[in-house]
């Protein structure tokens, strides 16, 4: 026997079953990226389960560090999950990937990878899509400020053979070239290589005064430990991609001396009290560090996620209900028109500019002795 549904009772169930915010979370907690991903897994457990008001479900998905996995999840997240906003991925690759799947669908991501690709303004498919960490191109700028003005004429590469590494390579570039630096030498490898002793001997061999590794997380230190085995004297950049705790980790005592820009919640206990980001910084890692130990840049990335959606939710909750287009179509008009004060700088977001950050969001540090120093 059938059972038949009143319209009303039929709408009113329907509206029981999304009433909350569904949020999809697609990151890499294993795989290459793990050391990366961990972290912001670890800060959507602490997130509050309510924003003004409302219910949040955080879905948490995990993508394995693979692209593939990572449409595959936001498809899910999108079809079955039925989510309002879908947040992620950890890495760059997985983030390009993504943009096609929720522009089709209409719903606003935020990206917690780095590449200033996933938020080209050039792209309409990114009026969906926003992102949290620094770009590539604010970071590149500011390595080769500081390269210039420690009397660095000649520089190397290597990177890794992706979307990140081509990305950081087509920065830098242009970074030196505006500082009056020469790129000598450029060298690629995979993110899982154990060796890249090859790569190494040609950049030795061009004796460049200075190199940039364009890498993240632990497979960061792989290049790095082989410069110094090969009594490379240089001076050694890496990218924000390696500020976190299992970086210093792996790469140990051979990373010393290693100039890279940073968040600035990474030394917060360092910066002035003046600066707008250190109470932010200082909420946050208190109660991260309080429960999964040392602090990572990345856990930050996913943090600000949360403040841009519990400063946009209340006003697109003035236009729509959770689980409609309305919502979904508010949610992005609110993001577009963010300002909001976070661990990692002040987010100021136009319709041009979808990560909205400036140079309040870098500091460069050095690593002294397994420990971050900000560099003044």
């Amino acid at each position: 026997m059938k059972v038949r549904l009143l319209p009303a009772l039929a709408l009113a169930i329907a509206g029981l079953a999304h009433a909350q915010i569904n949020v999809g979370v697609t990151l890499s907690a294993t795989g290459p990226a793990a050391s990366l991903g961990i972290p912001e897994k670890n800060t959507f457990d602490l997130l509050p389960t309510t924003i003004a008001g409302e219910k949040i479900n955080w879905i948490v998905l995990d993508d394995a560090s693979d692209t593939t996995r990572a449409v595959t999840n936001t498809r899910r997240l999108i079809t079955e999950n039925k989510v309002d906003v879908v947040v992620g991925s950890t890495i760059t690759p997985n983030s390009l990937a993504m943009v096609d799947v929720v522009a089709d669908a209409e719903v606003p991501m935020i990206s917690m990878a780095a590449s200033a690709r996933i938020v080209d303004p050039a792209n309409p498919k990114t009026r969906w899509v926003f992102k949290t960490p620094q770009s590539d191109s604010l970071m590149a700028d500011a390595i080769a400020v500081h390269m210039k003005a420690n009397g660095v004429q000649t520089m190397g590469y290597i990177g890794f053979a992706d979307a990140y590494g081509d990305g950081w390579l087509g920065e830098i570039k242009r970074s030196a070239q505006t500082a009056g630096i020469k790129v000598v030498a450029e060298e690629k490898y995979n993110r899982n290589d154990p060796s890249v002793t090859g790569q190494v001997l040609k950049l030795v061999a061009a004796n460049p005064d200075a190199i940039l590794i364009g890498a993240a997380g632990t497979p960061g230190a792989t290049p790095q430990k082989e410069l110094v085995a090969r009594n490379y004297k240089g001076k050694i950049y890496q990218t924000h991609g390696v500020a976190n705790p299992d970086f210093l980790r792996v790469v140990g005592k051979d990373g010393n001396g290693t100039i890279l820009p940073s968040g600035p919640m990474l030394v917060y206990e360092q910066l002035p009290d003046t600066n707008p980001i250190k109470n932010v910084a200082r909420e946050y890692i208190t109660a991260y560090e309080k429960r999964f130990g040392t602090r990572s840049t990345f856990g930050g990335h996913a943090y600000d996620t949360y403040l841009l959606l519990n400063a946009t939710i209340p006003q697109a909750l003035k236009k729509g209900k959770p689980g409609t287009k309305e919502f979904r179509t508010a949610l992005r008009d609110a993001l577009e028109t963010a300002n909001v004060v976070a661990t990692h700088g002040v987010f100021v977001m136009t319709p041009n500019d979808h990560n909205g950050l400036d140079n309040r969001a870098r500091v460069m540090v050095r690593i002294d002795n397994g420990k971050w120093t900000l560099v003044k």
